[in-house]
C-alpha cells in the first residue's frame, strides 16, 4: 500500500485513486490491471464456448430437418448472445481507459505551457513522494506506479518533439506523419481547435499506449515465467537470459493481443450517420496508431516506438524493482539511458530531449545544498526537486523545506547550483572541514521528527522526503512560494 497519511490535499489523493485505477487493487476488481487480468484468464474459455456453437452450427447447416433448423435457429441466438456480453465487455473496457486517460490529462495539463509543466511536475514529483525509498514494499509499488509515471513523462516528451523540434527530415516526425494525419506544422499556431484534435489524436493515444505497454506481463503463459510454475519465485529476481525472451515474446504478442480484442474501439452512441462515420473512423485510427506505438517501442531504433521506450527506460530505473535499488543513486539515471543510446536500442536525439525536461534530479528528490547565506556557522539545508525543465541539467529547480536547520511546509523556489550541492562530490569534500561536532549537532534537528533512517552519513549527499510529506502541509511543494 502506499503511504497511509493522516491527511491529504485534494491533489494527492486525486493521484492516489488514479493510481488505484491503473494498476492497483481495488474494491471492485475494475483496474485496467484487473480488468486485463480477467479478460486473459476468460479469453480461453470464451473463445473456446464460441467455437464449439460454431461447430455445432456448422454441423447443423447440412442437416435439412424441421428439428435441426430448429436447433440451429437456438443455437444461432445463443452465438448472438454470447458474441454481444463479448462485446459489450470491450467497450466497456474500451470506455474505462479513455476515460482514465482523460483523468490523467486534467491532472498533468494546464491552459498554458507553463501550467502544463507545473502540473506535471507535480504529478510525478506526488508520486515519487508517496512511494517508499527503502523496505520490502519498494518494489511492488514502484511496480504498480511505472505505467502512470511513463505515461506522464511520454506526454511532456511528445510536446518536447512536436513543439520544438519537430522536423520533417527526422526519421520519428516522418513516421508520425505517416502514422496520424495530423498537421503538426498547425501546433506552432496553437489554435483552441488544433490543441483539442492533438490531445484527442494524438496525446489520448500516447497515454494508452503508455498504460498498455507491459500489460502482457500478467497473461498466465507470462506469469508462469515470472512467478514460476507454482507461483513461488520472487516475481522481482533477475530473470535468465532464456526467460527474459521468451518474457518479451509473450509481452509483445499478448500486449496486442489486448489492446485489439480486449480494448478495441469505443461503439458510436448517436442517430447521426455523419457523425458515426467521423467517429467510427477516428476510433479507428486512435487504435490503429496506439497499436503501431506499441509494436514499434519493443525495437524503436530512430522512431516513433523511443516516445515510449524512453520514458519506460528511464522509469524503470527511477522507480526500480530490482534488489539493489538505491534511492542515492537516481540522479544518475542518464549515464544508463545513453549507453542505451550508444549501443543503438534507442535513440540518443529523443534521449536529449527528455534529459532537457528533466535534468539529472528526478522530480520529488530531496536535495541536500549550503546556503549562499553561509559564512561562519557552515551548515546544510533540505530541499526538494519541484521543476521540471532545468535551466542546467545538474542544477535543479527546488523548493526549500529547510531554513535555519528547521522544516518548513511553505519555503521560496530556489535552483540549487552544482557548486551548492552535497550531491557532487567535489562539493562535499569542499565541506570537509566542518567539524564532526557540528555535523553532529545538525543531523537531530533535521531527522529527529520524521520517518527516515537511523544510520546516515554525517555529511548527507541527500535525503528521503517521504516522511517529510506526510504531513498535509508539506504537500503543498507547488503551491505559489511565500
Amino acid at each position: 500500500m502506499l503511504k497511509n497519511f493522516s491527511g491529504d490535499t485534494k491533489f494527492t489523493t486525486k493521484v492516489k485513486i488514479l493510481l488505484t485505477k491503473i494498476y492497483g487493487p481495488s474494491p471492485l476488481k475494475d483496474s485496467v490491471l484487473e480488468r486485463a487480468i480477467a479478460f486473459y484468464d476468460l479469453e480461453l474459455i470464451s473463445q473456446g464456448k464460441v467455437q464449439s456453437l460454431d461447430n455445432e452450427i456448422a454441423k447443423l447447416v447440412q442437416i435439412d430437418s424441421d428439428k435441426s433448423n430448429r436447433k440451429l435457429l437456438k443455437l444461432e441466438r445463443e452465438q448472438q448472445k454470447k458474441l454481444t456480453v463479448l462485446s459489450a465487455e470491450r467497450k466497456e473496457r474500451a470506455q474505462h481507459l479513455q476515460r482514465i486517460c482523460r483523468d490523467i490529462f486534467e491532472l498533468c495539463e494546464g491552459e498554458s505551457l507553463a501550467e502544463t509543466k507545473r502540473k506535471s511536475a507535480e504529478l510525478l514529483g506526488t508520486m515519487q513522494l508517496l512511494l517508499p525509498t527503502e523496505g520490502s514494499k519498494v518494489a511492488v509499488e514502484n511496480e504498480r506506479s511505472k505505467p502512470l509515471y511513463r505515461a506522464v513523462l511520454a506526454l511532456r516528451l511528445l510536446d518536447q518533439i512536436c513543439l520544438k523540434n519537430f522536423s520533417s527530415e527526422d526519421t520519428l516526425a516522418q513516421e508520425l506523419m505517416a502514422l496520424i494525419a495530423f498537421d503538426f506544422s498547425e501546433l506552432r499556431n496553437g489554435s483552441a481547435e488544433v490543441l483539442r484534435q492533438f490531445k484527442d489524436l494524438v496525446k489520448i493515444p500516447v497515454l494508452m499506449a503508455a498504460i498498455l505497454q507491459d500489460i502482457g506481463h500478467y497473461h498466465p503463459n507470462a506469469q508462469k515465467i515470472i512467478q514460476g510454475v507454482n507461483g513461488k519465485l520472487d516475481c522481482f529476481r533477475t530473470l535468465e537470459l532464456e526467460e527474459r525472451k521468451a518474457l518479451l515474446q509473450i509481452n509483445y504478442r499478448e500486449t496486442i493481443n489486448y489492446l485489439l480484442n480486449g480494448i478495441g474501439v469505443v461503439n458510436y452512441l448517436g442517430d447521426s450517420v455523419a457523425e458515426r462515420e467521423a467517429f467510427d473512423s477516428t476510433q479507428t485510427q486512435t487504435l490503429y496508431f496506439v497499436k503501431q506505438l506499441i509494436m514499434s517501442s519493443f525495437q524503436p531504433k530512430l522512431g516513433v516506438g523511443n516516445i515510449l521506450k524512453i520514458p519506460q527506460i528511464y522509469t524503470g530505473i527511477v522507480l526500480s524493482t530490482k534488489k539493489n535499488y538505491n534511492y542515492k543513486l537516481l540522479p544518475r539515471v542518464y549515464q544508463a539511458l545513453y549507453k542505451n543510446a550508444e549501443r543503438g536500442r534507442c535513440s540518443r536525439q529523443v534521449v536529449d530531449a527528455l534529459y532537457q525536461i528533466t535534468g539529472d534530479f528526478p522530480q520529488g528528490f530531496g536535495v541536500i545544498y549550503i546556503p549562499n547565506d553561509v559564512v561562519q556557522d557552515l551548515r546544510y539545508e533540505y530541499a526538494i526537486v519541484t521543476q521540471l525543465y532545468p535551466e542546467k541539467p545538474n542544477e535543479p529547480k527546488c523548493r526549500i523545506a529547510s531554513r535555519q536547520l528547521t522544516f518548513i511546509g511553505h519555503g521560496h523556489d530556489l535552483v540549487v547550483k552544482k557548486s551548492n550541492n552535497l550531491y557532487f562530490v567535489e562539493t562535499a569534500q569542499e565541506c570537509s572541514n566542518i567539524s564532526k561536532a557540528r555535523l553532529d549537532e545538525i543531523l537531530p534537528l533535521l531527522s529527529s521528527n520524521y520517518l527516515e533512517r537511523k544510520e546516515r552519513d554525517l555529511l548527507p549527499r541527500c535525503w528521503q522526503p517521504g516522511g517529510y510529506f506526510l504531513n498535509i502541509g508539506n504537500q503543498k511543494l507547488w503551491s505559489r512560494a511565500r
